[in-house]
């Protein structure tokens, strides 16, 4: 008896240590036989972090961008209707009647330092009571508004929390038509939301959307909601704050428009440091120097060619009279910048350092010259509303 217990113990140890070594070598074969009638499948391995993330994928950079990213939510004081003091008027409408609707918003925003602050659009949070930012961590915060500058449509928010994730700013002025992009925000309301796409075109300004234009075109989906969040690049460092669309539907259409980072940094720094965005003013009225415009002020066809910007008005007693400009010169750079076009001028004149002096390219009578201005202070527009 126990020859044969013996026996059976011995044969169901080499059974055992068979199967496990088919179910290790060829786990399919088991497979089959276990499944019997299913499907056969086959499947892609595992990365080394367990992932399966395919070549040219984006994740890292979505993860790397997308903490830094948070959504805004604003909201206004329901407007007091001026009949509420009237008895009449409350007896036939309540004393809700004189009451409308309190306005809210979504946006987006990128935290851009460790302290706390936060760029966004102007848009988004102007005129606002109340102003919620909502990280991709899910906590949340009120936020205070530091300053803002709507000729660039863009404002400073700063919240207190502790251990911020901070986005990478990148290099905008390098960048080329072409480049893969992610677009990071908010589209309405849904949760935060990455997008890809390329850069579609550089510097596009005369739009009419701000005093200052510059704007990064890209093809990257960017709805209602996303304003005030991320342009990133494929290693998650931010390129630019997407901020308007054109569209005939309300929705994508695969043009985009976003402030570049280098834009968005200026506006930074010169708010939390002075309060407020100072820029440069010369006092001129330009003007494109069409062929018309150059014939009727005697300039030849050449200095056309050349490019430049021609002044039909001088301010009097203004910084550029003040140097010695006059009507009909034209300004062919600034500072050493070459300008061709009004919104490159006014852009040149803006970045100047007012009651520094800066040399300005003049053209006068087929005669080019440098004269020195010392620009003035750029008075910030009064907002209608």
């Amino acid at each position: 008896m126990r020859k044969f217990w013996l026996l059976f113990s011995q044969t169901v140890t080499v059974l055992l240590a068979a199967y496990f070594v088919v179910a290790t070598l060829q786990p399919q074969w088991v497979n089959r036989q276990a499944l019997g009638n299913a499907i056969s499948v086959i499947e892609a391995p595992a990365g080394p972090d367990g992932s399966a993330a395919p070549a040219g994928s984006f994740a890292a950079a979505a993860k790397a961008a997308s903490a830094a990213v948070v959504s805004i939510n604003t909201s206004k004081a329901a407007a007091r209707n001026p009949n509420m003091n009237d008895p009449w008027f409350r007896f036939f409408f309540g004393d809700q009647g004189g009451q409308n609707e309190p306005q809210v918003g979504l946006g987006s925003g990128v935290i851009v330092s460790p302290s706390g602050y936060i760029l966004t659009n102007n848009h988004v949070v102007e005129g606002a009571d109340d102003i919620e930012v909502i990280l991709n961590d899910t906590r949340r915060a009120k936020a205070k508004v530091i300053g803002t500058d709507p000729e660039t449509d863009l404002a400073i928010l700063k919240i207190e929390l502790d251990k911020l994730p901070v986005i990478v700013l990148g290099s905008s002025d390098t960048l080329q038509v072409g480049d893969p992009v992610l677009a990071i925000g908010n589209p309405f309301g849904v949760g935060q939301t990455v997008t890809s796409g390329i850069v579609s075109a550089l510097g596009r300004n005369q739009l009419g959307i701000n005093t200052f234009e510059n704007f990064i075109q890209t093809d990257a989906a960017i709805n209602p909601g996303n304003s005030g969040g991320a342009l990133v690049d494929t290693q998650g460092r931010l390129l630019g704050i997407n901020t308007a669309i054109y569209s005939r539907s309300g929705g994508s259409m695969g043009i985009g428009f976003a402030i570049p980072v280098s834009t968005g940094k200026q506006v930074l720094e010169s708010i939390v440091k002075d309060g407020q965005v100072t820029r440069g003013w010369i006092g001129v009225e330009p003007q494109d120097l069409s062929p018309e415009v150059a014939e009727a002020f005697g300039i030849k066809p050449e200095a056309v060619k050349a490019g430049g910007v021609i002044l039909t008005g001088v301010l009097q007693n203004g910084p550029a009279a003040q140097a010695g400009i006059l009507p009909g010169d034209v300004i062919t750079d600034v500072a050493g910048k070459p300008v061709r076009t009004v919104t490159e001028l006014l852009s040149a004149v803006a970045g100047l350092k007012p009651g520094t002096s800066a040399p300005l390219g003049v053209l006068r009578k087929d005669k080019k010259t440098d004269i020195a201005v010392v620009p003035g202070t750029r008075q910030r527009p009064k907002i209608q509303r």
